[in-house]
């Protein structure tokens, strides 16, 4: 007998997590100069890290040795004087994948359902099915979450549900007022993990109080992180608020220093970076109108989007990607997603929105 196969088989039926192409791996790939690669693949912050964080990470090297402070006190302070929240309605991951999955650890088991939608962020499925959980993924609507149908799916198996607002990778967002109005129609015994990674990139008048809503709703989960705005995806810094009661099951099931040195210094002095936020947004409202307008002129179909990125439709993706690959553009296929039709673009400098638009002209005459 192959000892794989004494792994349950939940483990075994998962369809590893699939990343944006690294620039490093199209180097080796096709020859290319590292310099010369223009990667819009991974949502990442074309501005780089927060020049607050970057100064704290050089003041956090001497410290390398000493363990992290397991408890990450002086980022859960600025994060409750931010937000007005209280700490112990706060957890800390590494990356918000990683409080994505403490919440499905202190809720989910084999025999309970977890509900997501079509076209949502693949991390729901993958941390249900590594718990044994179920998952049920209710069809979308105009990619987006169909709430309606999603608290018709709810069974009494039902513990959790995700929605992302707004959503990986099709950049939709559920108006405040429906998303308020389902979560309070919902049994109090299941769990709303609520995914804002992308909110800071909207519009003040379109975020929703959804840190405002835990003092009615302790079956609410808010989670976002500092991978986006805030430029520190290569760090791995997220964070949950939370019930009180709530936090706690998740903190108990919280690896020990989950959230290393640098990344609990980089991310605190981030927060307090207003300018470094304020750049980021108005690149990518720019940056959204330049890639959106040049889709247009080239007459491709794309999804309004409320993130940092935008998903184009193109026949025969799976070959304009690697024609995008040749001439060193990296963008992201979600093919995966049930979008076998789409692209996704990130939001980039100005230069690199252009190269990604000439390249993409040049990728469909091919």
């Amino acid at each position: 007998m192959d000892i794989c196969d004494l792994a349950p088989g939940y483990i075994r039926a998962i369809a590893p997590y699939q990343p944006g192409k690294p620039i490093s791996e199209l180097a080796r790939e096709m020859g290319i100069e590292e310099a010369s690669i223009t990667k819009l693949a991974s949502n990442e912050n074309p501005l780089g890290v927060s020049p607050l964080a970057q100064r704290a990470i050089e003041r956090a090297l001497a410290d390398l040795a000493r363990y992290p402070d397991g408890n990450g006190f002086e980022l859960k302070q600025a994060l409750a004087g931010r937000y007005g929240v209280a700490q112990e309605r706060i957890v800390l991951g590494n990356g918000s994948n990683d409080v994505l999955e403490m919440a499905a650890r202190a809720f989910l088991a084999p025999g309970l359902e977890a509900i997501y939608s079509q076209h949502a962020f693949a991390v729901y499925s993958l941390v249900t099915q590594a718990i044994g959980a179920t998952g049920v993924e209710v069809p979308a609507r105009n990619f987006g979450h169909d709430l309606g149908a999603m608290r018709r799916a709810i069974t009494p198996k039902t513990r959790m549900v995700f929605i992302a607002n707004p959503n990986n990778p099709t950049g939709t967002l559920v108006p405040a007022a429906e998303l308020e109005a389902f979560i309070a129609a919902l049994p109090k015994e299941v769990v709303v993990v609520l995914d804002e990674a992308y909110n800071e990139y909207l519009s003040e008048e379109l975020k929703a109080d959804s840190i405002g809503w835990l003092k009615r709703f302790a079956n609410l989960v808010v989670m976002r992180t500092f991978s986006k705005v805030y430029g520190l995806a290569g760090l791995r810094a997220g964070y949950a608020f939370a019930d009180p009661g709530v936090a706690d099951l998740m903190n108990r099931v919280r690896q020990p220093f989950n959230v290393n040195s640098l990344s609990l210094a980089a991310a605190t002095a981030a927060l307090g970076d207003h300018e470094f936020v304020r750049r980021s947004f108005e690149l990518n409202r720019t940056g959204m109108k330049q890639i959106t307008d040049g889709l247009r002129r080239l007459g491709i179909e794309f999804i309004p989007s409320f993130g940092n990125f935008v998903s184009f439709k193109v026949e025969e993706a799976a070959a304009v990607f690697q024609r995008l690959l040749k001439r060193g553009v990296i963008v992201r296929p979600i093919a995966s997603y049930g979008m076998p039709q789409y692209l996704r673009v990130t939001i980039g400098l100005e230069s690199e929105n252009a190269r990604f638009l000439a390249a993409l002209k040049q990728a469909l005459a091919a």
